[in-house]
């Protein structure tokens, strides 16, 4: 008896070891980096571009798989209930961390609890435009003279999305309840529809994201007023913040960016958290990273595990706040 009880005293002192010495060691195999969304989107292009210089600094493959489906969610949760070893990660974001908890009724997984925050990676600002045409018809040519139009005619404005729950109709309904207006939603089958509905004149305007927009406004084919988030886009650093070009209108705090970061199975050992942490926030700081996130609008944002966690938990507070009163469900 005394036998077996040393024995297992020893077993459980050599655990901890034995895990130590698991993560000093990683990786000794190829990396699954999963993407819920398709092929060729934002993060796909940065999951990518961040998979080739982890490969360099890790010594092993980083594969990235796209497993699009359900708004992210689909992909979230096959991570979610990987082994904890840090052989898979997944490019989450503000849809399958902060939005789709409140905006589906069933979720496969917990966005806090199933997972293990390594670092954001970067926001990706919306921005508030509107067709050129429409804006001199109706003598609309910033934020406060937006706001005050649409006070004085309440639901003649509309406002374009790619869907309901989509960042863009999010976006809206933040700024119609912060702003106390009245404006109607129409939303569409995905983002490039919605902006062609404002191009073409049938729509009013939209909360689009930077890097889509960007070209069009280049060419004057769209009149943006401000970005959606805290601070100025440094693609664009003489458009202001709504926050900024809102004063006074009830607008002061509006912030809203489409973020996206990357997220191990919760229980990952913290050596390997670290790791990966220090891996990818040093790569984020290379001009070259710099330079790609640019090209999609993007701005980089690493963080500790700690800071991206709280974050994910503010912004959990924040949708579930805007998804109710927007009264938005896709499910």
């Amino acid at each position: 008896m005394l036998k077996k009880l040393l024995a297992a005293t020893v077993l459980a002192a050599m655990l901890p070891a034995t895990a130590a010495v698991a993560a000093t060691a990683y990786p000794t195999k190829p990396i699954k980096f999963v993407v819920p969304y398709p092929a060729g989107g934002p993060l796909d292009t940065v999951a990518r571009a961040i998979g080739e210089k982890l490969r360099d600094s890790l010594g092993q493959p980083v594969v990235v798989e796209n497993k699009p489906g359900a708004g992210g969610n689909l992909g979230a949760d096959y991570v979610a209930k990987q082994p904890a070893d840090g052989y898979t990660i997944v490019m989450g974001a503000v849809a399958t961390h902060a939005i789709n908890p409140t905006l589906f009724s069933k979720m496969p997984y917990d966005p806090v609890k199933d997972f293990a925050p390594i670092t954001l990676v970067a926001d990706v600002p919306n921005v508030l435009v509107m067709h050129p045409g429409k804006a001199a018809e109706l003598h609309i040519s910033n934020v406060r003279e937006l706001v005050e139009y649409a006070r004085k005619h309440p639901g003649k404005l509309d406002y374009a999305s790619g869907g309901n729950g989509s960042a863009g109709h999010l976006s809206g309904e933040l700024f119609k309840s912060m702003a106390k207006i009245s404006m109607v939603h129409i939303p569409y089958n995905g983002a490039s529809p919605a902006q062609l509905s404002v191009l073409s004149g049938q729509t009013d305007l939209i909360f689009d994201n930077l890097a889509s927009a960007s070209a069009n406004i280049k060419a004057g084919k769209l009149k943006a007023f401000a970005v959606t988030t805290a601070t100025r886009a440094t693609a664009f650093p003489e458009l202001p913040t709504i926050a900024e070009a809102g004063k006074g209108l009830g607008l002061e705090g509006f912030d809203i960016s489409t973020w996206f970061g990357v997220f191990a199975p919760a229980n990952t050992p913290r050596e390997i958290v670290d790791r990966l942490n220090h891996d990818i926030v040093a790569i984020l700081k290379t001009d070259d990273m710099k330079a790609r996130l640019a090209r999609i609008g993007a701005q980089p944002a690493p963080t500790t595990p700690e800071q991206f966690g709280a974050l994910v938990q503010r912004e959990l507070k924040k949708y579930a706040q805007i998804v109710r009163v927007s009264g938005a469900k896709v499910d």
